[in-house]
């Protein structure tokens, strides 16, 4: 009797495992999820009209099929935004109140770069949280030198054409982009010591000497993207200023590039 019901429970335990679905590992069971970007923006005095340019931005970015790009417009919320679901954020705004989005909107955007989330900054993103610049410089790399001294310092040449130099070929960014021109703002303002690699350069109209427009750096286990180019809708339609912006969203989220044929095209 007792080896009687001992077969039926082996029995019983082989048919549930044959019936019990096989458990998918998480990285398949996702590989068809699009990776998620947040575009944080709401605030720019009225030179960055952010309401024409965020659709324009995240357009941009969404033409990589694998990317979904969500838009956070209200400051205030950043402090307590959930920023776990994404891959990485895009700082496209320039705050004049020192208290939004606030110490804790920073921490907030901090914390998810140090734990491996991806940052990329755009045009005047340089000058956010300027109440906290000496936090900020390590984690943009180079910041808005604001009202510091030297006085008389040009912040960026008159918008208009100049030509963007590519200077790291062997970047996954930039690797067979050419250089290109633009009609924008070139920065002249940036400062900062923190070590970045610079992927293309400008030469200033004004005083001859040449600017990053877009470099990357490490923070924590994060990577960041900042460049400086796109102060306006006709900016970031610029072709080639676009496939930067792409491709240093698609690094910062920690995907791989498209091949190096449909980077060249872009």
């Amino acid at each position: 009797m007792n080896v009687h019901w001992n077969w039926l429970l082996v029995g019983f335990f082989v048919a549930a495992g044959a019936a019990a679905p096989r458990a998918v590992p998480a990285k398949q069971a996702d590989a068809a999820e699009p990776s998620r970007i947040l575009i944080v923006t709401g605030e720019d005095y009225p030179g960055h009209r952010w309401r024409e340019t965020t659709p324009v931005l995240q357009r941009a970015i969404q033409q990589d099929a694998r990317i979904k790009v969500d838009v956070l417009d209200h400051l205030t919320k950043l402090a307590t935004a959930d920023l776990a679901p994404y891959s990485a954020v895009v700082l496209h705004f320039k705050n004049y109140d020192p208290n939004v989005p606030g110490q804790a909107g920073f921490d907030n955007v901090k914390r998810f770069v140090e734990h491996g989330g991806g940052l990329v900054l755009i045009h005047f993103a340089c000058g956010a949280f300027e109440e906290f610049k000496d936090e900020f410089e390590p984690l943009a790399g180079r910041v808005w030198f604001g009202s510091r001294p030297p006085h008389g310092r040009h912040q960026h040449d008159p918008y208009g054409e100049f030509n963007v130099s590519i200077t790291d070929a062997d970047h996954p960014i930039t690797r067979a982009m050419k250089s290109f021109t633009t009609v924008d703002e070139l920065y002249t303002c940036l400062e900062g010591n923190v070590p970045i690699t610079t992927l293309a350069e400008a030469t200033s109209k004004v005083d001859g000497k040449v600017y990053p427009m877009a470099f990357v750096l490490q923070f924590g286990k994060g990577k960041v993207f900042h460049c400086v180019l796109g102060h306006n809708v006709a900016s970031l339609e610029n072709k080639a200023a676009a496939a930067l912006l792409r491709r240093g969203a698609v690094w910062t989220a920690g995907l791989k590039q498209k091949s190096t044929t449909t980077a060249a095209k872009q």
